[in-house]
């Protein structure tokens, strides 16, 4: 008997959406954030309902109002941990080591095993929060289970430079997978960790003639001569890029220009990395019987991902600029520490409360517009791709698949949005 299989459609607009997240933003700017709870459910219904397997959409059933609760929940526990922990680390800091710097190094390792603890919280919310075809999604309780694990993993990535990469992006997407439900069925991550190293690749080869390009410019033949050098050959070193020559005392310069191609490579092996991963891995999940396919394109990601944040933060740059000329145009230099007094010259009488109303109001909105094109041209495209490339496999034990308990969650995603993780959507 052949395999059935569902295809995946994806029917969201993009002026629609832009439209959504513009109105949603200025909503969410307008109410100094506190509608950004309203905003991500809204945009996320927005996407659900666009991805379609088989031609039943996606359903997200979140509740602005617990997010909000479980923001101020998260928030009070903590400002209590945090506080509590940077006094004692303070403490012992000062009275056992006489300084300050061990105590705010503790501090920063005391809170990353929240910040993983949080990323496993907000999976299993909005999880819970899922429905395809009526039926819930799920994950079992296990967050301290995740956040020790990934310790240990980021642990021996870092012991390794990096060798071990796959193995922790394997074994910490293992363990969230393998507590996965459709209603009844329960999810399987299978495969092995070695299967990612092609994943990773384009980034191997870049870090590879990195390593490379500096042993041949630091031992094999030293871009910088052996003996001293003086101010003005220092400095002489400009000129390669500025007129293309090399200064007598710099051997093959030129070089340098190597790490602009190398710098590439390094970007798109690691975009290419954490996508075609996922590919990989979705290939190889599965729930009682029924498979994913994925045939996720490595370099259509990769175009959409940079040239998407090309858009995105070049529209923020020239907002940045635009908004520090409209400072000085109503502020003047005595705005900045370092003016002379009077240098000022402001437009016009403008009111100082009104100057700051009307900054504060063009920094807010374009950071609300960059936000906007995020959504537009990264994130939409993104969804869209992944979606249209993935189908399921095998689908009549669905049939059989029954419904699951609702899960309640106090502090919702809470913990994620006071530590600021997965704010896109």
């Amino acid at each position: 008997m052949p395999e059935q299989g569902l295809a995946v459609r994806f029917t969201g607009n993009r002026s629609a959406l832009f439209w959504l997240a513009l109105k949603t933003g200025f909503w969410t700017v307008l109410t100094l954030g506190f509608y950004r709870f309203w905003m991500k459910t809204r945009l996320r219904r927005w996407y659900w309902s666009a991805i379609r397997p088989g031609g039943h959409p996606l359903e997200y059933v979140g509740d602005p109002w617990e997010k909000l609760l479980g923001f101020f929940i998260a928030v009070v526990v903590l400002t209590f941990y945090i506080g509590i922990v940077n006094l004692v680390l303070m403490f012992v800091s000062f009275s056992v080591f006489q300084s300050s710097s061990i105590g705010y190094l503790a501090s920063f390792a005391g809170i990353v095993p929240v910040w993983f603890y949080a990323q496993y919280r907000a999976r299993r919310y909005v999880l819970a929060r899922t429905r395809w075809r009526g039926v819930r999604f799920g994950l079992e309780a296990g967050a301290w289970g995740y956040a020790w694990r990934a310790l240990v993993h980021w642990a021996l990535t870092v012991a390794s430079l990096g060798v071990l990469w796959p193995r922790m992006t394997f074994a910490l997407e293992k363990y969230k997978t393998d507590r996965t439900y459709f209603g009844s069925a329960r999810l399987h991550q299978g495969g092995r960790w070695s299967m990612l190293y092609r994943a990773a690749l384009p980034f191997g080869s870049g870090v590879a003639a990195l390593v490379a390009l500096a042993l041949w410019m630091v031992l094999i033949d030293p871009i910088l001569p052996t003996r001293s050098l003086s101010w003005d050959e220092v400095s002489g070193a400009t000129t390669v890029m500025m007129y293309g020559f090399v200064p007598d005392a710099w051997s093959g310069a030129a070089r340098l220009f190597w790490l602009v191609p190398i710098f590439v490579l390094l970007v798109y092996g690691a975009i290419h990395y954490r996508f075609v991963s996922k590919r990989i891995l979705a290939n190889h999940k599965s729930a009682d019987g029924i498979r994913l396919k994925s045939d996720l394109k490595g370099l259509r990601i990769s175009m959409i991902y940079v040239l998407g944040t090309t858009i995105a933060y070049t529209i923020l740059a020239v907002g940045i600029v635009v908004v520090v000329s409209a400072a000085l145009g109503l502020f003047g230099t005595d705005a900045f520490p370092e003016a002379q007094p009077g240098t000022a010259d402001p437009i016009g009488a403008v009111a100082r409360w009104l100057s700051f109303g009307i900054i504060a109001v063009m920094y807010l909105g374009v950071f609300l517009l960059w936000g906007v094109l995020h959504h537009t041209f990264v994130t939409y495209p993104l969804m869209r791709h992944m979606a249209l490339t993935l189908c399921l496999v095998n689908v009549a034990p669905l049939a059989g698949i029954s419904q699951r308990a609702r899960d309640a969650f106090a502090e919702a995603e809470g913990f994620a949005e006071a530590l600021d993780l997965g704010a896109a959507i």
